[in-house]
């Protein structure tokens, strides 16, 4: 059956300028890390990306090595595209990445240039399209120089497969140093993807006369969208009462393992539930709503593995604003 988008799919969703930029971003992103390999059915797939659109989320986000298999993510979305998403192709922002492990020999790994042209000419091909709007560098790479990644990511601009470059993983010294390199060759870094949620609040630390990874994405006007913001599930209700049999921590243990859920955090997650009650929210919802608190943070990816909770992330969208004291009680229960 021919997809047809909900005509009404722009009329709550909230879209955000993505650093100085003329780009603007939903402020609620689909990551396509944990569920479009091939543990996932392909009508499920489906579901997922309709009902993501149908709610205003016009971002996708992959990369090269997604799946599993590694591939496997761009194949299936390559899919989608040609069944659902041609027609829509100029609505949409789709992104991916080259930086970790992909294939075999010295070539396939890191931030060389041979690693990243060689990358996104695959990821174009698994994925059927002729360009993505966004192409990261996934981590640093400690023994490339980072003109050369840069430089990568400059030639890929020119050459049209990318319309906008980013970064991930990067810690605020290397990123303020690939703002450099990259403006050195005239280029702007559109957008940095940390980790960051309630547990991991690691881009707010300063270091060193740098300051800390917030500081300079707004002193460079580079956007912000974060990966993890429900800290793989824990930032929800799912395990106030045990491991749940149909949990991601109990049969797809390779993003959250039962280990990490440990007494300490369970109690944080019930007093941080407590005020989500009061909120009116879900505590997922409160959680979303946490990290896009401050405008540096243009997005937050969320993973979904049914519609409904697609459809529940974006209604963190709903609530009010934090009140101060609101905030002082999160601050005082993270700790």
């Amino acid at each position: 059956m021919t997809y047809i988008p909900a005509e009404t799919r722009y009329d709550k969703m909230t879209y955000r300028r993505c650093g100085k930029s003329g780009l603007k971003l939903p402020v609620i992103s689909l990551g396509l890390w944990h569920n479009f390999g091939n543990i996932t059915p392909f009508g499920v797939q489906q579901s997922l990306l309709r009902t993501a659109f149908d709610n205003g989320i016009t971002h996708f986000d992959l990369a090269n090595n997604y799946g599993p298999p590694y591939g496997e993510a761009e194949r299936n979305f390559g899919m989608h595209m040609l069944r659902d998403w041609k027609p829509h192709r100029d609505e949409l922002i789709i992104s991916t990445k080259a930086g970790y492990d992909m294939w075999k020999g010295p070539y396939g790994d890191f931030g060389s240039r041979k690693y990243l042209i060689a990358s996104l000419d695959q990821s174009l091909k698994r994925m059927n399209v002729d360009y993505v709007d966004i192409f990261y560098h996934h981590r640093p790479d400690p023994e490339t120089p980072i003109e050369e990644t840069a430089g990568a990511l400059e030639q890929i601009l020119r050459s049209g497969k990318a319309l906008y470059v980013g970064v991930s993983n990067y810690n605020a010294e290397q990123t303020a140093a690939v703002v450099k390199a990259l403006g050195d060759l005239k280029t702007h870094l559109l957008i940095h993807q940390p980790s960051y949620s309630m547990f991991n609040r690691w881009i707010e630390k300063p270091m060193g006369d740098t300051g800390s990874l917030e500081d300079v994405l707004r002193r460079e006007g580079v956007g912000c969208i974060c990966f993890a913001p429900l800290q793989n599930g824990l930032l929800t209700t799912k395990y106030l009462n045990g491991i749940p049999a149909d949990s991601r921590a109990a049969h797809d243990p390779r993003y959250l393992k039962p280990d990490a859920i440990t007494q300490e955090k369970m109690d944080k997650v019930r007093a941080l539930n407590e005020i989500a009650k009061k909120r009116g929210q879900e505590l997922s919802q409160m959680a979303l709503a946490w990290v896009l608190r401050d405008e540096v943070v243009t997005s937050a990816l969320i993973g979904a593995s049914r519609p409904s909770q697609i459809i529940e992330n974006v209604k963190a969208l709903d609530a009010a604003p934090f009140t101060a004291e609101e905030l002082a009680q999160i601050d005082a229960i993270l700790g």
